[in-house]
């Protein structure tokens, strides 16, 4: 299990630089449409390149072999999640919308222990809270944008986003990794698509490179938080996204020249070195089980 949660590690640490990208192409896009019609765009946008890898890995037929009611629900948890998101980070900083979503992987332990039965190791929920201490030091001792309508839906967004993970471990007990990316995916394109139509605004020519960093981010994100969650502990795994605060403060200098003050830098440092413990136990336990 500890080679697993390696992987899951691995792959979760280079998820969260992706969806920092992506979600960086989703507060792009988040002035100009409504919240549920970007989420839309972003499941639109990467069905393209999901069919293309299940034809590639010739998979059409392990993909028909699902639980239909999981997927479903998980796929209706995600529009709302990148709605509410979406709709979250047009009006904060991307660094205090991350902040506010990492409350996730508090909560992705706390639902691995009660519903995986997962053992959580006291050193894991210890890396959890010191990393959600640094998410308080970035929101700072009055923690301004919490109780806002972006803040209330980031942490909308952060609780769907943990009952997702958790399906996800569910699911990957029985159903194939490319069922697993595939028909959320699908569902997704479909669901919000509807829901988005009667307020439906003509997309922009111009955004279509925006559209596009989204839909390449977004499919080789999902395939590897897919195989983070997969087979890895959930509650190894989930602190891990903490990283994309890092990831996060960078692209808020990039593209909108708002810079990070001595919370912001004091939290990321906070956050990234519980990541780098996590990274260091496993390793040590690695070793020694396997001298």
């Amino acid at each position: 299990m500890r080679e697993k949660n390696r992987r899951g590690i691995a792959a979760m640490l280079i998820a969260a630089g992706l969806f920092s990208f992506m979600d960086s192409g989703l507060k792009l896009l988040s002035p100009h449409y409504p919240a549920i019609q970007v989420a839309a765009l972003r499941s639109l946008a990467s069905m393209p390149l999901v069919v293309a890898y299940i034809a590639w890995r010739g998979a059409f037929r392990r993909v028909l072999n699902a639980r239909w009611s999981l997927h479903l629900l998980r796929s209706a948890v995600g529009i709302g999640v990148l709605a509410m998101f979406a709709f979250g980070v047009r009006r904060l900083p991307l660094s205090e919308a991350y902040s506010l979503f990492f409350v996730a992987p508090l909560l992705i332990t706390a639902l691995s222990a009660v519903v995986l039965k997962e053992r959580v190791e006291p050193a894991r929920w210890i890396a959890v809270v010191v990393g959600l201490s640094g998410v308080l030091v970035v929101l700072r001792p009055t923690g301004e944008g919490l109780m806002t309508l972006g803040g209330l839906a980031v942490l909308a967004a952060s609780a769907g986003y943990a009952v997702t993970a958790i399906l996800v471990r569910i699911i990957g007990r029985t159903d194939s990794m490319e069922s697993l990316v595939f028909w959320p995916m699908v569902m997704m394109s479909v669901g919000a698509t509807a829901i988005a139509a009667p307020g439906w605004v003509p997309v922009r020519f111009e955004h279509a490179w925006i559209l596009s960093g989204i839909a390449v981010f977004g499919f080789f994100g999902q395939l590897a938080i897919t195989e983070a969650f997969r087979e890895s502990e959930a509650s190894a795994v989930a602190p891990f996204e903490y990283t994309g605060l890092a990831w996060s403060v960078a692209l808020d200098w990039i593209l909108w020249r708002a810079l990070p003050d001595r919370y912001t830098l004091l939290g990321a440092t906070i956050i990234v070195g519980s990541g780098l413990y996590l990274v260091r136990r496993e390793k040590v336990h690695l070793e020694a089980e396997h001298p």
